[in-house]
């Protein structure tokens, strides 16, 4: 009896041991270093500053900085993913706002008169069109004429920042609508009771996903995490998002703005009410471009066409892949980014300026590469891009509240980019990557 068990045993394969501790958790391990280095930079910093770099006002402030650059990264990492480059986003972005805001301050109030509820709508449009346009330009040149995406766009850093300045005359533009304003952060924010509201729904849509993502996994015969590790995953992701929430409604609006929102609808401050200014429309746009741009890549027939191509092009065009018109499209996506970028970037100064979106592109391929994305191709994460984003603004920020020059600062800035290369060619390569 004994050694039939024992050949049954034998003969059955051993079930491989079960992940215990932290590693029950599955986490994506680069992830979790690019979040402990940003925990790292901000203790550093707040120890600097004597706290004033957590403070509520502090990450607002941070947040709102960080949109522009994270929004541009998420479609960086798909032009990097394909193989690419794109060096000419901040002249883009410059391109973009020159144009949107010569149309509601110089031709739109014209012929559809001053303040008309029409303009900041036909301004972002339009704005998209133009951005969409050179993008996808760009993508043609690279994906049909061949020429190599380096010389293109390092042709349209020139080329686009010149005629932004040329649209304005090298002048500064503004002020801008005041809906359009809204857009920028500061002017445009969601107050505490929606603020929670979004950040409750965030979370259910956070644990759902967990949960369906655990019952598809398990309804094809992939292995699953224990339980209590899909749990913990939960109130990870649940804590994060409504102590974000909670920070930024913390922040509260100045007693002397807050009479004057009273006073525009004809109502008098009542004694001792404070109000916090809650998530900030701009970072609601990056959360809802995150989770479009997520679901592209990882649900859609031009995410995995993205992918494919970017992991082996020869093998995607044998296989039926236009990857000419793959580039195009990709570069499309760039440009409405940029276009994007540049609604957010020029409300948040309430004007266009000559030196707006100056070393973005530096800046959104930096993002993207601390994120995790691969420049041999084939492998990014958009998550991975926003926090790559987070971190490089965090870094410029700390060091401007320490006092640090600005030339300083973009010697840390380019050593972090080169050392993040360096360690992700590291840990690819012990990977098997």
């Amino acid at each position: 009896m004994s050694q039939s068990g024992t050949a049954e045993t034998a003969g059955t394969p051993a079930a491989p041991p079960q992940p215990k501790g932290f590693a029950a958790l599955g986490l994506d391990m680069r992830l979790v270093g690019m979040i402990a280095a940003l925990f790292v930079i901000w203790i550093a910093f707040a120890a600097f500053t004597d706290g004033r770099f957590l403070t509520p006002r502090n990450i607002f402030n941070l947040t709102i900085q960080t949109v522009s650059v994270a929004i541009m990264a998420t479609g960086m990492v798909f032009v990097i993913v394909t193989r690419h480059i794109d060096l000419s986003v901040g002249s883009l972005l410059a391109v973009c706002s020159a144009a949107m805001a010569m149309l509601q301050t110089q031709f739109l109030p014209d012929l559809l008169g001053l303040g008309s509820p029409f303009i900041w709508i036909i301004t972002i449009i339009c704005g998209l069109i133009v951005g969409t346009a050179i993008g996808a330009f760009q993508g043609w040149m690279v994906g049909y004429l061949t020429i190599p995406a380096f010389i293109v766009t390092l042709g349209g850093l020139l080329v686009w920042r010149n005629v932004a300045w040329y649209m304005t005359s090298g002048q500064t533009i503004g002020p801008l609508d005041p809906t359009f304003s809204i857009f920028g952060g500061i002017n445009g924010t969601l107050g505490e009771t929606v603020s929670w509201i979004i950040g409750i729904v965030l979370t259910i849509g956070a644990i759902a996903l967990l949960a369906q993502s655990r019952r598809a996994k398990a309804s094809h015969g992939f292995p699953v995490k224990p339980m209590g590790a899909e749990i913990g995953l939960g109130v990870i992701f649940a804590g994060s998002i409504l102590a974000f929430i909670w920070v930024l409604n913390a922040y509260t609006i100045p007693e002397r703005r807050l009479e004057r929102m009273f006073e525009a609808r004809g109502e008098v401050l009542p004694e001792g009410l404070v109000m916090g200014y809650g998530l900030p429309g701009s970072v609601l746009l990056l959360i809802v471009i995150a989770i479009v741009m997520t679901v592209v890549a990882r649900r859609t027939r031009l995410g995995r066409y993205i992918f494919a191509t970017g992991g082996n092009p020869d093998a995607a065009e044998l296989s039926g892949i236009d990857t000419r018109m793959l580039t195009v499209k990709v570069f499309a996506i760039m440009g409405a980014l940029c276009a994007i970028s540049a609604v957010v970037a020029s409300a948040r100064l309430t004007n266009h300026s000559n030196d707006i979106g100056t070393l973005d592109e530096l800046r959104v391929i930096a993002a993207a590469v601390i994120g995790g994305t691969a420049l041999a191709g084939g492998i990014g994460t958009i998550y991975g891009a926003i926090l790559g984003a987070l971190i490089m603004q965090s870094l410029q920020s700390g060091m401007a509240m320490v006092g640090v020059d600005a030339p300083f600062q973009n010697i840390v800035v380019g050593s972090v980019l080169v050392l993040a290369v360096w360690v992700d060619i590291i840990y690819r390569r012990r990977a098997g990557l």
